[in-house]
């Protein structure tokens, strides 16, 4: 059974920095690609970055280049978010997702909250 475990969320001022992490378990981590998602209060879901198994592609929407950074541990099956330059914009639950793309049946964990503010 799949399972991702996110953590490291919080509350951040702005220009702060965050590191989120996700713990996967359930399948083969090394050979799959991860992501990362977002969900603001009332806004959809979408897409922050994704990096593949073996971390040599690192694609990121367009707001999160410069400030964010995609890492993973295929020793200890745990994929990274680091966030720098945090915005008030940047407040919502953050997801880990299995897999590069982003869709109705993508697999994800329960997500943790972060707040940006002053």
């Amino acid at each position: 059974q799949v399972q991702l475990v996110e953590s490291g969320g919080g509350l951040a001022q702005p220009g702060g920095s965050l590191r989120l992490s996700c713990a996967a378990s359930g399948f083969t981590f090394s050979t799959f690609s991860m992501s990362w998602a977002r969900q603001a209060p009332g806004k959809e879901l979408e897409w922050v970055a994704g990096i593949d198994s073996q971390g040599s592609y690192t694609p990121y929407r367009n707001f999160a280049k410069g400030r964010f950074t995609i890492s993973r541990d295929n020793a200890k099956n745990m994929v990274f978010l680091q966030m720098n330059s945090l915005k008030p914009e940047d407040t919502a639950v953050y997801y880990c997702v299995k897999g590069l793309l982003l869709g109705p049946g993508s697999v994800r964990g329960q997500g943790t909250q972060v707040t940006v503010s002053s």
